[in-house]
């Protein structure tokens, strides 16, 4: 069991010192009502439930980091569905609905007042059962984020980020890959009023803004992809109490006998994982269809369906995005990290259970200090040798259940926001139905609705 508190040291890793942070979540051990932290890093803010939507937060919330080398150390309680933000010369606004709910930034919706920010966060959860934080570009890419996440007994777990520059060399990379295939990887970068990058939006993101983009992309792959099926079996191991399960394809659906069918899913599917044939499963059978759309959407996010008949398990990390037509942003956001790890599609977790972590975690059941850090850090990628992830085992732990009251609807503000709860897994490699993994996303659902 966890203590009722933790620190978290953030360090200013910047030229600017003009930084800030923000924390946000649910109280998960009052009612789950929305928390954030004021301003000295300590005090706890619950806003209450105001009469109209929209409305300001009447605490200060914004944590100054100091001057460029500076770390802040703060203390938070057990929060649920938990971000840290961060912003560059400049303050975000957060408002707050009926409810109460909290209005987050978004990078969807042009209007909203943090759009032209240079803003960012990572993802955590903090209960009795452990600490679990994620770096995220599930919805778009724009500040390096860093996690060292040290223990009670001194041992440290880390995710290096982007490396310096990193923006800028995942926008450079989408440009080529435009060049290369036309599809419009070039329409994902956001510059900002200067001219520079200012973030460059996920394929999920980018069909919100534009539903047209990458319209028939994945069409030649899947087409592809239904006719091996045809005449054999796909076996996807659920990594939960299913076991092993067998598919083919039959009348045009992608069928698991007794379980239930998956008709050929398009770009906006594979790249939501939550929509189309990746969501709205039959009651009866929600679960396990669950957990295998979770291996499916993560297959064909990585391509690598028409190169293993046995997802995930037969997965090897050298074989993700081979194919010409592939999730070219994971590709290159992973390529841009100084341990190529990061979370880039909603199911960035899945992978073999003898496998390393690519999704770029740290969590621990008896955590001392976790140390946040802004800034890119030295160094290229390419010098990193990714299969020196260390295994690391996750402590499971129901989640709450929390519905916070609606607020008005505009566009979603976390591609990763819609993917589907499953069963318990068999082992320590739980993949995207870790319940600790995927709690701070599905609670952004549900929470935090933008303008």
């Amino acid at each position: 069991m966890t203590n009722s508190t933790v620190q978290i040291a953030l360090k200013n890793n910047t030229s600017s010192s003009n930084a800030y942070a923000y924390i946000t979540g649910l109280d998960i051990n009052n009612n789950n009502v929305p928390i954030l932290i004021q301003s000295d890093g300590a005090t706890v803010y619950r806003p209450t439930s105001p009469s109209q939507p929209l409305q300001a937060l009447s605490a200060d919330v914004a944590i100054s980091l100091g001057a460029p080398g500076s770390t802040r150390t703060i203390t938070i309680p057990q929060i649920a569905g938990g971000r840290i933000w961060f912003v560059l010369d400049g303050k975000l606004t957060f408002l707050v609905n009926p409810g109460p709910a909290i209005v987050e930034p978004s990078v969807t919706n042009p209007s909203d007042p943090n759009y032209n920010l240079f803003w960012g966060f990572c993802e955590f959860t903090f209960n009795q059962a452990q600490l679990f934080v994620n770096i995220s570009y599930v919805d778009f890419v724009s500040l390096p984020i860093a996690l060292d996440l040290q223990n009670e007994s001194g041992a440290v777990q880390s995710v290096k980020g982007l490396v310096s520059g990193g923006l800028d060399t995942v926008c450079n990379n989408l440009i080529q890959q435009d060049n290369s295939d036309h599809a419009g990887w070039s329409n994902l970068i956001i510059k900002a009023p200067n001219g520079s990058n200012l973030r460059a939006l996920s394929p999920n993101s980018g069909h919100v803004m534009n539903n047209s983009l990458f319209s028939g992309y994945y069409q030649s792959y899947v087409d592809a992809v239904w006719q091996k099926y045809s005449s054999e079996p796909l076996t996807i191991n659920t990594q939960a109490q299913w076991g092993n399960v067998t598919g083919r394809v039959v009348n045009g659906s992608l069928t698991f006998d007794g379980v239930g069918s998956f008709a050929q899913p398009s770009a906006a599917d594979i790249f939501s994982c939550s929509t189309g044939p990746f969501g709205s499963y039959p009651s009866g059978t929600a679960a396990e269809m669950g957990a295998i759309g979770a291996r499916l959407a993560a297959a064909f996010n990585r391509s690598t369906l028409l190169v293993n008949t046995q997802q995930p398990e037969g997965e090897q990390v050298a074989n993700y995005y081979k194919n010409a037509v592939t999730n070219h942003y994971s590709r290159i956001c992973h390529a841009a990290n100084a341990d190529l790890r990061g979370y880039a599609f909603p199911y960035d977790d899945v992978g073999p259970s003898s496998g390393g972590d690519v999704s770029g975690s740290v969590f621990d059941g008896a955590p001392a200090l976790l140390t946040v850090t802004l800034g890119g850090v030295a160094g290229s990628s390419a010098a990193v040798n990714a299969a020196a992830v260390p295994e690391q085992k996750v402590i499971r732990e129901e989640k709450p259940a929390a519905d916070a009251a609606a607020a008005p609807e505009a566009a979603p503000t976390n591609g990763a926001a819609a993917a589907a709860a499953a069963a318990p897994p068999q082992n320590k490699k739980t993949s995207a139905l870790s319940s600790l993994k995927k709690w701070p996303s599905v609670l952004k659902k549900r929470l935090a609705k933008a303008k």
